[in-house]
Protein backbone atom coordinates (compact mmCIF):
# COMPACT_ATOMS: atom_id res chain seq x y z
CA UNK A 1 0.00 0.00 0.00
CA UNK A 2 1.39 3.39 -1.00
CA UNK A 3 1.21 6.43 1.29
CA UNK A 4 1.36 9.82 -0.37
CA UNK A 5 -1.23 11.67 1.71
CA UNK A 6 -2.12 12.57 5.27
CA UNK A 7 -4.99 10.15 5.81
CA UNK A 8 -7.75 10.69 8.32
CA UNK A 9 -6.95 7.66 10.47
CA UNK A 10 -7.95 4.96 11.03
CA UNK A 11 -7.74 3.83 7.45
CA UNK A 12 -9.15 0.44 6.48
CA UNK A 13 -8.95 -1.58 3.29
CA UNK A 14 -9.65 -5.20 2.31
CA UNK A 15 -6.73 -7.67 2.44
CA UNK A 16 -6.78 -7.95 -1.36
CA UNK A 17 -6.14 -4.20 -1.69
CA UNK A 18 -2.80 -4.35 0.15
CA UNK A 19 -0.87 -3.06 -2.87
CA UNK A 20 -3.45 -0.47 -3.93
CA UNK A 21 -3.10 3.28 -3.83
CA UNK A 22 -5.83 4.56 -1.52
CA UNK A 23 -7.79 7.77 -1.92
CA UNK A 24 -10.07 8.75 0.96
CA UNK A 25 -12.98 10.31 -0.93
CA UNK A 26 -15.36 10.03 2.03
CA UNK A 27 -14.59 10.14 5.74
CA UNK A 28 -16.31 7.57 7.94
CA UNK A 29 -19.39 5.58 7.01
CA UNK A 30 -22.83 6.86 6.02
CA UNK A 31 -24.35 3.76 7.62
CA UNK A 32 -22.54 4.05 10.96
CA UNK A 33 -25.21 2.58 13.23
CA UNK A 34 -24.41 -1.16 13.09
CA UNK A 35 -23.94 -2.15 16.71
CA UNK A 36 -21.26 -4.79 16.08
CA UNK A 37 -18.98 -2.48 14.04
CA UNK A 38 -16.57 -0.01 15.60
CA UNK A 39 -14.51 0.79 12.52
CA UNK A 40 -15.73 4.37 12.10
CA UNK A 41 -17.34 5.16 15.44
CA UNK A 42 -14.76 7.89 16.04
CA UNK A 43 -15.52 9.67 12.77
CA UNK A 44 -18.35 11.88 11.62
CA UNK A 45 -19.37 11.01 8.07
CA UNK A 46 -18.64 13.54 5.35
CA UNK A 47 -18.05 13.62 1.61
CA UNK A 48 -14.82 15.30 0.61
CA UNK A 49 -15.05 17.88 -2.20
CA UNK A 50 -14.13 16.74 -5.70
CA UNK A 51 -11.50 19.49 -5.97
CA UNK A 52 -9.63 18.11 -2.94
CA UNK A 53 -9.51 14.64 -4.43
CA UNK A 54 -8.37 15.90 -7.82
CA UNK A 55 -5.51 17.81 -6.14
CA UNK A 56 -4.44 14.64 -4.35
CA UNK A 57 -4.48 12.65 -7.57
CA UNK A 58 -2.40 15.32 -9.30
CA UNK A 59 0.09 15.37 -6.40
CA UNK A 60 1.29 11.80 -6.95
CA UNK A 61 4.85 12.09 -8.29
CA UNK A 62 5.10 11.64 -12.04
CA UNK A 63 7.76 8.93 -11.78
CA UNK A 64 5.54 6.86 -9.46
CA UNK A 65 2.40 6.92 -11.55
CA UNK A 66 3.30 4.05 -13.86
CA UNK A 67 3.59 1.71 -10.84
CA UNK A 68 -0.02 2.20 -9.79
CA UNK A 69 -2.16 -0.66 -11.12
CA UNK A 70 -4.95 -0.66 -8.57
CA UNK A 71 -6.73 2.05 -6.60
CA UNK A 72 -9.01 1.68 -3.61
CA UNK A 73 -11.50 4.38 -2.66
CA UNK A 74 -12.12 4.78 1.08
CA UNK A 75 -13.68 5.20 3.66
CA UNK A 76 -16.44 2.84 4.70
CA UNK A 77 -18.87 3.07 1.80
CA UNK A 78 -17.42 5.50 -0.69
CA UNK A 79 -19.86 4.28 -3.34
CA UNK A 80 -22.31 6.71 -1.74
CA UNK A 81 -20.31 9.56 -3.33
CA UNK A 82 -22.55 11.63 -5.66
CA UNK A 83 -22.50 10.19 -9.16
CA UNK A 84 -21.25 13.23 -11.10
CA UNK A 85 -18.37 13.81 -8.73
CA UNK A 86 -17.47 10.13 -8.65
CA UNK A 87 -17.30 10.05 -12.44
CA UNK A 88 -14.89 13.02 -12.35
CA UNK A 89 -12.68 11.23 -9.84
CA UNK A 90 -12.63 8.00 -11.84
CA UNK A 91 -11.77 9.85 -15.05
CA UNK A 92 -8.92 11.68 -13.31
CA UNK A 93 -7.56 8.41 -11.97
CA UNK A 94 -7.59 6.79 -15.41
CA UNK A 95 -5.91 9.83 -16.96
CA UNK A 96 -3.21 10.02 -14.29
CA UNK A 97 -2.22 6.36 -13.91
CA UNK A 98 -1.47 4.83 -17.32
CA UNK A 99 -1.32 1.23 -16.06
CA UNK A 100 -4.44 1.37 -13.90
CA UNK A 101 -6.42 -1.85 -14.28
CA UNK A 102 -9.00 -1.75 -11.49
CA UNK A 103 -10.61 0.49 -8.91
CA UNK A 104 -12.35 -0.94 -5.84
CA UNK A 105 -14.60 0.47 -3.15
CA UNK A 106 -16.52 -0.53 -0.04
CA UNK A 107 -20.25 -0.59 -0.78
CA UNK A 108 -22.82 -0.67 1.99
CA UNK A 109 -26.45 -1.57 1.31
CA UNK A 110 -27.23 2.11 1.90
CA UNK A 111 -24.77 3.26 -0.78
CA UNK A 112 -26.18 0.77 -3.29
CA UNK A 113 -29.59 2.39 -2.91
CA UNK A 114 -28.09 5.65 -4.22
CA UNK A 115 -27.14 4.23 -7.63
CA UNK A 116 -29.38 2.67 -10.27
CA UNK A 117 -28.18 -0.04 -12.63
CA UNK A 118 -27.32 2.43 -15.40
CA UNK A 119 -25.23 4.54 -13.03
CA UNK A 120 -23.38 1.49 -11.75
CA UNK A 121 -22.68 0.40 -15.33
CA UNK A 122 -21.31 3.88 -16.08
CA UNK A 123 -18.96 3.59 -13.09
CA UNK A 124 -17.79 0.20 -14.29
CA UNK A 125 -16.93 1.70 -17.68
CA UNK A 126 -14.65 4.09 -15.76
CA UNK A 127 -12.76 1.12 -14.20
CA UNK A 128 -14.66 0.85 -10.93
CA UNK A 129 -14.85 -2.92 -11.17
CA UNK A 130 -15.20 -4.45 -7.70
CA UNK A 131 -17.48 -3.71 -4.73
CA UNK A 132 -16.69 -4.99 -1.24
CA UNK A 133 -20.05 -5.65 0.38
CA UNK A 134 -20.61 -6.41 4.06
CA UNK A 135 -23.48 -8.88 4.30
CA UNK A 136 -22.42 -9.84 7.85
CA UNK A 137 -25.28 -12.38 8.14
CA UNK A 138 -28.32 -13.51 6.21
CA UNK A 139 -30.20 -14.47 9.36
CA UNK A 140 -32.97 -11.84 9.79
CA UNK A 141 -32.90 -12.08 13.59
CA UNK A 142 -29.16 -11.50 13.70
CA UNK A 143 -29.39 -8.59 11.26
CA UNK A 144 -32.05 -6.95 13.39
CA UNK A 145 -29.96 -7.44 16.51
CA UNK A 146 -26.96 -5.71 14.93
CA UNK A 147 -29.11 -2.90 13.51
CA UNK A 148 -27.98 -3.49 9.95
CA UNK A 149 -31.03 -1.69 8.61
CA UNK A 150 -31.63 -4.00 5.63
CA UNK A 151 -33.24 -7.41 5.29
CA UNK A 152 -31.41 -10.32 3.64
CA UNK A 153 -33.81 -10.17 0.69
CA UNK A 154 -33.28 -6.45 0.15
CA UNK A 155 -29.51 -6.89 0.25
CA UNK A 156 -29.81 -9.73 -2.27
CA UNK A 157 -31.78 -7.46 -4.60
CA UNK A 158 -29.19 -4.68 -4.30
CA UNK A 159 -26.31 -7.07 -4.99
CA UNK A 160 -28.10 -8.51 -8.01
CA UNK A 161 -28.46 -4.99 -9.37
CA UNK A 162 -24.70 -4.53 -9.06
CA UNK A 163 -24.01 -7.86 -10.75
CA UNK A 164 -26.35 -6.96 -13.61
CA UNK A 165 -24.32 -3.78 -14.09
CA UNK A 166 -21.19 -5.90 -14.54
CA UNK A 167 -19.67 -5.28 -11.12
CA UNK A 168 -17.69 -7.95 -9.33
CA UNK A 169 -18.74 -8.52 -5.73
CA UNK A 170 -16.65 -9.51 -2.75
CA UNK A 171 -19.07 -10.32 0.08
CA UNK A 172 -18.10 -10.70 3.73
CA UNK A 173 -19.80 -12.48 6.61
CA UNK A 174 -18.77 -12.56 10.26
CA UNK A 175 -18.31 -15.75 12.24
CA UNK A 176 -19.74 -15.43 15.75
CA UNK A 177 -22.02 -12.52 14.92
CA UNK A 178 -25.19 -14.28 16.08
CA UNK A 179 -23.66 -15.45 19.32
CA UNK A 180 -24.35 -18.91 20.63
CA UNK A 181 -28.08 -18.16 20.49
CA UNK A 182 -28.22 -17.88 16.66
CA UNK A 183 -25.07 -19.68 15.55
CA UNK A 184 -26.81 -22.41 13.57
CA UNK A 185 -29.36 -20.06 11.95
CA UNK A 186 -26.65 -17.53 11.12
CA UNK A 187 -24.42 -20.13 9.47
CA UNK A 188 -27.12 -21.83 7.43
CA UNK A 189 -28.93 -18.68 6.29
CA UNK A 190 -25.68 -17.04 5.25
CA UNK A 191 -24.61 -20.12 3.30
CA UNK A 192 -27.97 -20.19 1.51
CA UNK A 193 -27.75 -16.47 0.64
CA UNK A 194 -24.25 -16.82 -0.78
CA UNK A 195 -25.26 -19.94 -2.71
CA UNK A 196 -28.14 -18.04 -4.30
CA UNK A 197 -26.07 -15.02 -5.33
CA UNK A 198 -22.77 -16.80 -6.15
CA UNK A 199 -20.62 -13.69 -5.84
CA UNK A 200 -17.13 -13.73 -7.32
CA UNK A 201 -15.62 -13.69 -3.83
CA UNK A 202 -16.85 -14.63 -0.36
CA UNK A 203 -14.77 -13.86 2.73
CA UNK A 204 -15.17 -14.91 6.33
CA UNK A 205 -14.19 -12.63 9.19
CA UNK A 206 -14.44 -13.34 12.91
CA UNK A 207 -16.23 -11.09 15.39
CA UNK A 208 -13.76 -9.19 17.55
CA UNK A 209 -13.64 -6.26 19.95
CA UNK A 210 -13.52 -2.72 18.59
CA UNK A 211 -15.79 -0.09 20.18
CA UNK A 212 -18.61 -2.63 20.36
CA UNK A 213 -18.63 -3.66 24.03
CA UNK A 214 -22.37 -3.08 24.44
CA UNK A 215 -23.13 -5.42 21.57
CA UNK A 216 -20.77 -8.10 22.85
CA UNK A 217 -22.55 -8.01 26.21
CA UNK A 218 -25.88 -8.61 24.43
CA UNK A 219 -24.87 -12.03 23.07
CA UNK A 220 -23.29 -15.19 24.42
CA UNK A 221 -19.93 -15.10 22.63
CA UNK A 222 -18.58 -18.16 20.87
CA UNK A 223 -15.51 -19.99 22.05
CA UNK A 224 -12.75 -20.82 19.59
CA UNK A 225 -14.23 -24.28 19.21
CA UNK A 226 -17.71 -22.85 18.66
CA UNK A 227 -16.34 -20.60 15.91
CA UNK A 228 -14.75 -23.56 14.16
CA UNK A 229 -18.03 -25.49 14.44
CA UNK A 230 -19.90 -22.52 12.97
CA UNK A 231 -17.39 -22.32 10.11
CA UNK A 232 -17.93 -26.03 9.42
CA UNK A 233 -21.69 -25.55 9.38
CA UNK A 234 -21.30 -22.70 6.90
CA UNK A 235 -18.89 -24.34 4.47
CA UNK A 236 -20.90 -27.59 4.61
CA UNK A 237 -24.01 -25.76 3.40
CA UNK A 238 -22.30 -23.52 0.87
CA UNK A 239 -23.00 -24.43 -2.75
CA UNK A 240 -22.32 -21.35 -4.92
CA UNK A 241 -21.05 -21.48 -8.50
CA UNK A 242 -17.73 -19.87 -9.48
CA UNK A 243 -17.16 -18.30 -6.06
CA UNK A 244 -13.73 -17.97 -4.45
CA UNK A 245 -13.74 -18.39 -0.67
CA UNK A 246 -11.17 -16.66 1.51
CA UNK A 247 -10.67 -16.62 5.26
CA UNK A 248 -7.49 -14.55 5.54
CA UNK A 249 -8.47 -11.53 7.63
CA UNK A 250 -6.38 -10.65 10.70
CA UNK A 251 -9.36 -11.69 12.87
CA UNK A 252 -9.34 -15.29 11.58
CA UNK A 253 -7.40 -18.06 13.30
CA UNK A 254 -8.19 -20.62 10.59
CA UNK A 255 -7.15 -19.61 7.09
CA UNK A 256 -9.15 -21.07 4.24
CA UNK A 257 -8.75 -20.65 0.50
CA UNK A 258 -10.57 -22.40 -2.31
CA UNK A 259 -13.01 -22.18 -5.18
CA UNK A 260 -16.58 -23.41 -5.33
CA UNK A 261 -17.71 -25.90 -6.43
CA UNK A 262 -14.29 -27.46 -7.16
CA UNK A 263 -12.82 -27.28 -3.65
CA UNK A 264 -16.00 -27.67 -1.62
CA UNK A 265 -15.16 -31.04 -0.07
CA UNK A 266 -11.54 -30.09 0.59
CA UNK A 267 -12.65 -26.99 2.50
CA UNK A 268 -15.11 -29.02 4.55
CA UNK A 269 -12.38 -31.54 5.33
CA UNK A 270 -9.92 -28.81 6.35
CA UNK A 271 -12.34 -27.31 8.86
CA UNK A 272 -13.29 -30.74 10.20
CA UNK A 273 -9.61 -31.58 10.64
CA UNK A 274 -9.01 -28.31 12.48
CA UNK A 275 -11.89 -29.12 14.82
CA UNK A 276 -10.46 -32.55 15.51
CA UNK A 277 -7.08 -31.07 16.33
CA UNK A 278 -8.63 -28.35 18.50
CA UNK A 279 -10.56 -30.87 20.57
CA UNK A 280 -7.27 -32.34 21.69
CA UNK A 281 -6.63 -29.02 23.44
CA UNK A 282 -9.78 -28.53 25.56
CA UNK A 283 -8.65 -25.29 27.22
CA UNK A 284 -7.99 -23.64 23.84
CA UNK A 285 -11.20 -25.06 22.38
CA UNK A 286 -13.29 -23.58 25.21
CA UNK A 287 -11.52 -20.23 25.32
CA UNK A 288 -13.42 -17.14 24.16
CA UNK A 289 -11.09 -15.16 21.86
CA UNK A 290 -9.93 -11.87 23.32
CA UNK A 291 -8.91 -10.14 20.12
CA UNK A 292 -9.01 -6.38 20.61
CA UNK A 293 -7.72 -3.50 18.52
CA UNK A 294 -5.10 -1.69 20.57
CA UNK A 295 -4.79 1.57 18.64
CA UNK A 296 -8.31 2.35 17.49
Amino acid sequence: MYYYFDYDEPLFRPPSEAQSLIFQITIGCSQNHCTFCGMYKGKRFRVRPVAEILREIASVPQHHRSYVQRVFLADGDALVYPQAGLIQILEALAATFPNLTRIGVYASPNSLTTKNAEELAALREKKLRILYFGLESADPVTLEAVNKGFSPQRMLELCRKARQAGMKLSVTAILGLGGRERSLEHARATAAWISELSPEYFSLLTLFMRHNDDFLRSITPLSRGDILEEALEMVSHLAPQKTILRSNHVSNFLNLAGSYPKDRQRLIDEVATAIGQARRHPAWYAEIPDYREELF
